[in-house]
């Protein structure tokens, strides 16, 4: 049983306080290349909230109804660590279905690594953001943020090197934004927003970060 801990007023620096939430790790799927190798939640602070997850996190059908409490309008981060449940890689329809309807008239939003090589996921997660609740595709590299993008089923995020701060084109001419509380002081996701846009016409960049970032330099580079 996958569990769920909600935050409800963050202290993270870089996002704001706003809720956030943290899946336990079994949701993260078995193609991130990320895994033991440079993911930001694998250290620090944040390491030690995932580890806690499965003692006190909430089963999902409560998540979900905590979710609908939340004040009408809300901004919220779904999944500072973790990523969406799935039975053997395949997306939790009816879980995300549950989501999407408790996160109605929030503006809920979060990233999946999951392998958009398979229908079903490609089907729920464009189910998502037709029906408001914004999931971003993320990518290991700019070719890769290509490949997604045409899916069209989805708004994008990418890795891109420890020190960009330039903004940019990936290599089919789609236009690159350097994460922006990256590049100005003061900025937080809950200032930003921009990540929870789905139709938005750019893709968003995270240069890498965190104590293991060499080996997400790796991950970026191997994976096109």
């Amino acid at each position: 049983m996958t569990k769920v801990r909600l935050t409800l007023k963050s202290r993270n620096a870089k996002t704001g306080p706003i809720p956030v939430s943290t899946t336990a790790r079994e949701s993260c799927p078995s193609n991130c290349t990320l895994a033991h190798n440079g993911c930001y939640a694998e250290s620090g602070p944040l390491a030690l909230v995932w580890r806690s997850v499965p003692a006190v996190g909430l089963t999902w059908s409560r998540f979900c109804r905590a979710v609908g409490e939340l004040p009408v309008g809300q901004l919220w981060r779904h999944n500072q660590a973790g990523d969406l449940p799935h039975q053997s890689q395949v997306i939790d329809a009816a879980k995300m279905s549950a989501l999407v309807a408790a996160n109605r008239g929030r503006r809920g939003f979060t990233y999946t690594h999951h392998d958009m090589a398979i229908p079903e996921n490609r089907a729920t997660v464009a189910h998502a953001n037709r029906q408001g609740f914004t999931v971003n595709l993320s990518a290991n590299n700019l070719e890769q943020a290509d490949t997604l993008a045409s899916l069209e089923i989805g708004p994008v995020v990418t890795l891109a090197p420890a020190a960009q701060r330039d903004n940019g084109v990936t290599p089919g001419g789609r236009r690159v934004v350097i994460c922006p509380a990256v590049t100005r002081n003061g900025v937080t996701c809950a200032s930003c927003k921009l990540c929870a846009v789905a139709a938005r016409d750019c893709i968003v960049a995270f240069p890498v970060h965190g104590a293991r970032k060499r080996h997400a330099a790796t991950a970026m580079e191997s994976i096109a």
